[in-house]
């Protein structure tokens, strides 16, 4: 146990080394990263010196967090708490710029786990149930991503949104919480929420007992061409034809498709300052084969418009599959902290672009960086990061559960993990990027819920039937993306 608690911080050292290499992030110190032979033993639990069962009482007493709200219970027996935690911008630095980081507190009670959700980018204040927290029938803390409005420091130094930044932003959370909390903590998120869990996990191994990461992709470069050869396999040879020939179509056709797609947009009060209409448009026709697979499937195929269909019903498809409000300025700006990390450290997929020679406007332009609406130049490109991670990863990472769509793009980037680490990945069978542990083959949920209600010290008992029933509240993986609406209160 000692060497396991010694390894991973000499590799979260070399994650800090290696992330400072390229520069264009801010640098982890020692601040940043768990000493070789920290604790995870906390102080007496608050709630012994409140009114006995009181959260409320327990929740006031910790330093720096503020109580914004409670709302109805969403579940008999159950509280919702809407959350603000005081965090440095620079955790090198805590007596610099400070900011509020949003959460919410799902309370059952202080003897179950704790569910320790990331959601990669904002989050609502509605209550929902990550699917971890339904299976364990648990806590659950979900944690707004640095950043993100409301989340973000005041001035914005954007060389402090980091992975490295953004993990000691969940270690200070985990801190201030555990001393409430008797149960296992488990961390969870999906697509860059399970990304931001991976991360933190790899600077902190010993902050939480286990993490269940859903449609978790690993990235090299912002271009990263090993998704054209993954999505060049997917469906049969004449649903991806169709794919290639629709958006050709509509490149072919531009000044009748721009035409509607203006019309359109506008009508939706829509406006496209940054990239200009016609850019917007090329690159969210770019973007259709991947949102295609992301969270369709083959049943699209037969529904993609026939050559020589009207202006309005291509335009109509691609709105259905991508979104037309995708390369808007309203979209670019909300989620401009995700592509400034794609831009910088996460990386992201390059777009097939062969079969669209003559008619694009803007070849190799579609990339993370150009979607940033101010300038990148003083922001380079880390090589070094994704890369160390993973290394992490496969190497030493301990209870860790990935769950893959076998068909979604991001499964491209698969993390590998080993056995003997009692890690574990699993792929949903012609699965997207919805996908989840109660869509697995019944053997490998047979295994995940074992060693999740292992991992817990609970069982994972929740019939799976209840799952799919989402009664007053919602229950899911907790994937928000760029092809979703971005989260309202």
């Amino acid at each position: 146990m000692t060497r396991f608690f010694r390894r991973p911080s000499i590799l979260a050292a070399a994650l800090a080394l290696g992330l400072q290499a390229c520069g264009g992030t801010e640098v982890a110190s020692d601040e940043l990263l768990p000493a070789a032979s920290e604790a995870v033993a906390s102080p007496q639990p608050l709630l012994q010196d409140a009114v006995p069962g009181d959260i409320l009482t327990a929740l006031h007493a910790i330093p720096g967090l503020t109580v914004v709200s409670e709302a109805p219970p969403p579940a008999p027996g159950v509280r919702h708490f809407v959350l603000n935690y005081d965090q440095p911008a620079d955790h090198r630095h805590p007596e610099g710029v400070r900011f509020q980081q949003r959460m919410t507190l799902r309370f059952v009670n202080a003897e179950a786990p704790m569910v320790l959700g990331s959601s990669g980018y904002g989050i609502s204040t509605r209550s929902t149930r990550l699917e971890p927290t339904a299976l364990l029938g648990a806590n659950q803390l979900l944690v707004e991503h640095r950043f993100f409005e409301p989340s973000r420091p005041d001035p914005a130094n954007w060389k402090l949104l980091s992975i490295e930044q953004a993990a000691a932003d969940h270690h200070r959370i985990i801190q201030a919480f555990k001393p409430l909390f008797a149960g296992k903590w488990i961390s969870t998120g999906a697509s860059k929420g399970g990304m931001t869990s991976v991360y933190h996990r790899a600077f902190y191994p010993n902050d939480v007992d286990a993490t269940v990461a859903y449609v978790t992709p690993n990235s090299y470069g912002t271009q990263d061409p090993r998704y054209v050869s993954f999505l060049g396999k997917l469906g049969t040879p004449e649903c991806r034809e169709r794919i290639r020939g629709f958006q050709r179509e509509v490149l072919e056709r531009r000044a009748e498709t721009a035409a509607v797609f203006a019309a359109r947009t506008s009508a939706q009060g829509l406006t496209f300052h940054l990239l200009g209409n016609d850019k917007a448009l090329e690159f969210t026709l770019l973007e259709f084969a991947f949102a295609f697979w992301q969270y369709g499937d083959a049943s699209l195929c037969p529904e993609i418009p026939a050559s020589g269909s009207s202006a309005e019903t291509l335009v109509d498809f691609l709105d259905g599959v991508v979104g037309l409000s995708y390369m808007s300025d309203s979209d670019l700006d909300y989620y401009a902290a995700y592509d400034f990390q794609a831009g910088t450290q996460l990386g992201s997929y390059a777009s097939e672009e062969r079969h669209l020679r003559g008619v694009l406007r803007y070849p190799r332009q579609y990339d993370p960086r150009t979607l940033v609406p101010f300038d990148m130049k003083p922001y380079p490109f880390n090589p070094f990061a994704m890369p160390l991670v993973e290394g992490w990863v496969k190497a030493f990472g301990q209870r860790i559960l990935f769950v893959y769509g076998a068909n979604d793009p991001w499964s491209t980037g698969a993390f590998d993990v080993r056995s003997r680490n009692d890690s574990y990945r699993f792929y949903v069978p012609d699965g997207n990027h919805g996908s989840s542990i109660r869509a697995l083959p019944e053997a490998d949920r047979a295994v995940a819920l074992e060693r999740l209600g292992a991992w817990a010290g609970v069982p994972a008992t929740i019939p799976l039937a209840s799952l799919k029933a989402s009664g007053a509240e919602d229950i899911h993986t907790g994937v928000v993306d760029r092809r979703r609406v971005p989260p309202r209160d």
